[in-house]
């Protein structure tokens, strides 16, 4: 018999090493299998493995890889080369119609991204090509022990999606690219990396000085520490900003897993740039290898040229880390995609902790097939969920808005971690609200900041951080945060400010923050401006403002920019209006008065479902529509442009990928470098003709003065007034 060609590629010397379609679909079944298996549907995945390239042995597509690899170059190219649709015509032959949602899709879309039903059909209504073998040696499925409801389904049917393209993507990489392959290996486990985290705390036990707020602290991981021998479920740690929230919910989650066999810890975040603090201060915990810092990339999908695309794909990330810290867009997203490079990653969430970071900032627009989300990845695949803020949310119970018809069943039940007895937010009082409504401009702002030689300012857009800052006065350390800055330069700004706050000898410390600072990033200002916002917004300012309790009742001022414009309307609008419309008379940190807020701006909400992902994905569950779900559930609604800027060493970077390729590891590196803009200001800058398409997908700014080393991404147009969290 003729060898079948799966992949092939030429080595050091010249000659041409043949992976054959047995041992690729083996390889595939062995890995799909496994991952399957750890939800209990291990035949399945072994199915969909040994299925899903029966296409490559047609002769069109045995000619396709021969011209395209170069094997031989003069070979003419007859028929249709697209193979993925054999698999899915041959599983439901074997398998009927019964098992199209968890066999015949995955098969079919397995490069292209899984399809709505409608489509499948018309796909599989083909004949097989006379040359593929279609002997298969029919599998004994048994059924699945798990407890269905109909919005459960699509997360299965992707699930299994994820283990067939995570193999395939392994079993191809392993062949094909070794070097990036043997990156993925050498990983400890949660127990192996347990008493580094204990050595940690010992450490920091032992250098705290015995302040008011570090003996609360340890009270705080004392009682997570005591909690952690816990079932599977749902868990909150309601804790003030500055009490520990970051490692005490570590000891947490990984003393869990362990004790529930669980084998990794996810931790989701708003921000890029608490991510970026979030792992850098983890990985020196355990090493690099050993945690992931996920975040905005090159999207494979955009890329036309298929050679390019796969070999993008294979340097995507599969988060086969024992601690992974990524974005809510990642992680949420990724859970409604039906794309294979998002997709892949989800079988590893499978057996795993949820650290659902600053919960409060969940969108609204999309709460009710979140939530929905969250408790299918609890009862189908063992995931426990931790949520953790200063501003708890109302996620359990019957949660309404102002249209009765769309109110939906929250979580059944969540355990809160901190008994109200402890009485966190009295203890933990260092801060004081005073709130003026009385208009503001920019030059205002900065006279107000000027009076102050310590302070911070945070404000809702990039365009109003820009103004205020361009106002003030360069004196002393005065430095700019915003999304118009790389991850790596806003990491950098983030470690000068700290630095400069710990030096005496910096008498003025002004920085003027979009958002991103407000919330997990370890800051103490002796005083904090924020502009209007909902409660949960400035709670989470003032956790900037007298975080060590140094400085007895320190003031966090809240003040308005209405003789500038109006607040941007959404969520920002929404969550200041259900504000003033609790009144004055409040204990404003209290847990009760957040409760209250948060009923106040659900009130306000006409759908917690505004895309009506239900009608695609829970009923029927025979005509689920994937695809138009992926392309409606949009956290970020136009999520821009990511554009490489010039800082450091990117361009350099960029020339590696320019000769080399994509791998695993520079596409990490690259990503440091990468801003997120929207199609606007991106179309303006191409029009102005410093940004290029060096490769399908990247985009660099390779025109240094369009990066100011204060400011990050400079634009002509007007700054978007739409908060972009990656």
């Amino acid at each position: 018999m003729k060898q079948i060609i799966s992949h092939l590629y030429t080595d050091n010397s010249g000659n041409w090493v043949i992976q054959s379609n047995d041992e690729h679909f083996m390889g595939v079944a062995k890995l799909a299998s496994q991952f399957a298996g750890e939800f209990g549907m291990s035949e399945y995945g072994k199915v969909l493995g040994l299925l899903h390239d029966k296409g490559k042995e047609t002769d069109a597509f045995q000619r396709y890889i021969k011209s395209e690899s170069g094997y031989d170059p003069n070979i003419k190219i007859i028929g249709k080369h697209h193979h993925a649709y054999v698999g899915g015509i041959l599983a439901q032959k074997y398998y009927g119609k019964a098992f199209s949602n968890l066999f015949v899709n995955q098969i079919v879309s397995h490069h292209t991204g899984l399809h709505d039903t409608d489509e499948i059909k018309a796909i599989v209504n083909q004949d097989i090509p006379s040359e593929v073998n279609i002997y298969h040696r029919k599998e004994k499925l048994n059924r699945p022990g798990l407890n269905m409801q109909a919005n459960d389904f699509h997360h299965l049917a992707r699930m299994l999606f994820s283990c067939l393209v995570d193999a395939d993507y392994l079993d191809t990489e392993a062949f094909m690219d070794k070097e990036s392959s043997a990156l993925r290996k050498n990983k400890d486990t949660l127990k192996d990396l347990l008493p580094l985290l204990e050595n940690k705390l010992k450490d920091l036990k032992s250098k705290a000085d015995c302040s008011e707020v570090n003996i609360i602290r340890n009270q705080i991981l004392q009682q997570c520490i005591k909690m952690a021998d816990t079932p599977i479920g749902f868990y909150s740690l309601t804790v003030p900003t500055g009490g520990g929230k970051t490692l005490s919910s570590l000891v947490w989650a990984m003393k869990h897993a362990i004790k529930n066999g669980q084998k990794r810890i996810v931790i989701a975040i708003p921000y890029t740039s608490i991510i970026v603090q979030t792992a850098s201060i983890l990985r020196s915990i355990f090493g690099e290898e050993n945690v992931l810092e996920h975040h905005s990339c090159v999207d494979p999908e955009q890329i036309k040229d298929e050679r390019l695309k796969e070999k993008m794909k294979l340097a995507t990330e599969n988060w086969d880390y024992p601690i992974i810290v990524t974005t809510n867009v990642q992680l949420f997203e990724s859970m409604f995609c039906n794309k294979p490079s998002a997709c892949r990653k989800l079988h590893n969430i499978v057996n795993s902790v949820i650290i659902q970071d600053e919960v409060q900032t969940l969108p609204m627009d999309y709460l009710q097939p979140i939530v929905d989300s969250l408790k299918t990845y609890n009862k189908l695949f063992n995931v426990s969920f931790l949520f953790t803020t200063a501003s708890q949310p109302v996620l359990s119970g019957l949660i309404e808005g102002c249209n009765p018809k769309a109110a939906f069943n929250g979580i059944d039940h969540i355990t809160e971690i901190i008994p109200d007895d402890f009485k966190l937010h009295e203890k933990l009082r260092r801060v004081k609200l005073s709130i003026n409504d009385e208009g503001k401009n920019y030059d205002e702002v900065a006279e107000m900041l000027s009076q102050h030689k310590r302070v911070l300012c945070i404000v809702n857009t990039r365009r109003d951080a820009k103004e205020i800052y361009q106002r003030l006065s360069q004196e002393g350390v005065t430095l700019h945060l915003s999304k118009m800055m790389c991850p790596d330069h806003i990491s950098e700004t983030i470690k000068s400010i700290k630095t400069a706050l710990k030096d005496d000898k910096n008498e003025i410390i002004r920085v003027v923050s979009t958002q991103l600072i407000e919330a997990g990033v370890d800051l103490d200002f002796p005083v904090v401006f924020r502009q209007e916002a909902g409660l949960d917004s400035i709670l989470q300012a003032a956790g900037r403002c007298n975080r060590e309790g140094r400085c007895g009742l320190s003031t966090t001022y809240v003040f308005s920019l209405s003789k500038e414009h109006s607040l941007p309307k959404g969520d920002i609008q929404a969550a200041n209006s259900a504000r003033l419309n609790l009144g004055n008379d409040h204990d404003w940190f209290a847990p009760e008065t957040m409760t209250s807020f948060f009923k106040q701006l659900y009130c306000r909400k006409e759908s917690f479902d505004k895309k009506d992902i239900r009608h695609y994905l829970y009923y029927p569950t025979n005509n689920l529509s994937f695809q138009t779900a992926a392309k409606e559930f949009q956290l970020i609604e136009d999520d821009g442009v990511n554009v490489v800027v010039c800082w450091k060493n990117s361009i350099d970077l960029v020339q590696q990928l320019l000769v080399n390729g994509p791998s695993y590891m520079l596409m990490k590196k690259l990503s440091k470098f990468m801003v997120n803009i929207n199609r606007t200001d991106f179309k303006a800058l191409v029009d102005m003709g410093v940004v290029s398409e060096k490769k399908e997908g990247l985009f660099v700014v390779d025109y240094k003065q369009q990066y100011d080393e204060h400011i990050g991404l400079r634009t002509d147009n007007n700054w978007t007034n739409e908060i972009l969290i990656q």
